[in-house]
C-alpha cells in the first residue's frame, strides 16, 4: 500500500520492452530497500527484481504497459517514485493501492497566482468515482479535487508539490495515470450485492403456493 506521497523523482535509463524490464535511476527510495519490494512507479506498483548502484530494474507486462503511460517512457524521462508504506510510517496522503484504475490526458495548465490549474480528460469509469474536494491519485499523486464535471476533472497544484513531482512537466495532451480513491469502489460493491440480495429474496418469494394464491394455477 502507498499513500500518493512521491518521496522524489528519478530518471528512466532504459525501456526495455521487448523484455518487459524497466531501468530507473533513483537515489531516496533505494535506502533501504531490498530484492522483492514494492515501489510505485507514476502510479504503478513495480517489484523491484535487481539493484545496481543507484539505479533498480522492475519487470514490466505488457499489459501494465498498454494501461498505463509506463510504455511510453524513454531514457531521460522522470518518474514519480514512493516506496511502500511501512507500518509505523506517516498518513499524509490517502490509500493508494498502486493499481490504476486507467489513465487521462491533460487538457490544460492554467497559472493562478502561486498555484496551476490541471485539467485531466478521463473516461465516464474513472469520473464517476471522483467528488469534488475528495482524492485522486494522478501520476502517484494524492490529490485532492477541486473541480468536476461530465469530461474531465480538475486539481489546484501548489509550488512544492510542482517541485518535487513531474506533474507540471507535462503539457496538454500528455497521458497520465489515474488510481480513483478506493473506499468509493467498496461502498459501490458492497451497494451492488445489496441489491442483488434483494432481487433474489423477491424471487425466493415467488413459489407453487403464492402463485396458487393469485390465480396463476
Amino acid at each position: 500500500m502507498f499513500t500518493g506521497i512521491v518521496e522524489e523523482t528519478g530518471r528512466i535509463k532504459k525501456n526495455d520492452k521487448s523484455a518487459g524490464k524497466l531501468y530507473i535511476e533513483a537515489c531516496k527510495v533505494l535506502e533501504g530497500s531490498t530484492i522483492g519490494d514494492s515501489i510505485a512507479v507514476n502510479g504503478v506498483c513495480l517489484t523491484v527484481t535487481s539493484m545496481n548502484g543507484n539505479i533498480f530494474t522492475a519487470d514490466v507486462m505488457p499489459e501494465t504497459l498498454r494501461r498505463s503511460n509506463l510504455g511510453n517512457l524513454s531514457p531521460g524521462s522522470y518518474v514519480n517514485l514512493e516506496r511502500a508504506m511501512a507500518a509505523n510510517g506517516r498518513f499524509g496522503g490517502h490509500i493508494v493501492s498502486g493499481h490504476i484504475d486507467g489513465t487521462g490526458s491533460i487538457r490544460e495548465l492554467k497559472r493562478e497566482n502561486n498555484a496551476v490549474w490541471v485539467t485531466v480528460d478521463c473516461d465516464r469509469k474513472i469520473l464517476k468515482y471522483i467528488i469534488e474536494k475528495g482524492s485522486i491519485t494522478i501520476d502517484g499523486i494524492s490529490l485532492t479535487v477541486a473541480y468536476v464535471d461530465d469530461t474531465c476533472f480538475k486539481v489546484s497544484i501548489i509550488p512544492h508539490t510542482a517541485s518535487e513531482t513531474t506533474l507540471l512537466k507535462h503539457k496538454p495532451g500528455d497521458i497520465v495515470n489515474l488510481e480513483n480513491d478506493v473506499v468509493g469502489k467498496y461502498v459501490e460493491k458492497l451497494l451492488r450485492y445489496r441489491e442483488n440480495e434483494k432481487t433474489e429474496k423477491k424471487q425466493s418469494e415467488i413459489d407453487l403456493n403464492f402463485l396458487s394464491q393469485n390465480g396463476f394455477l
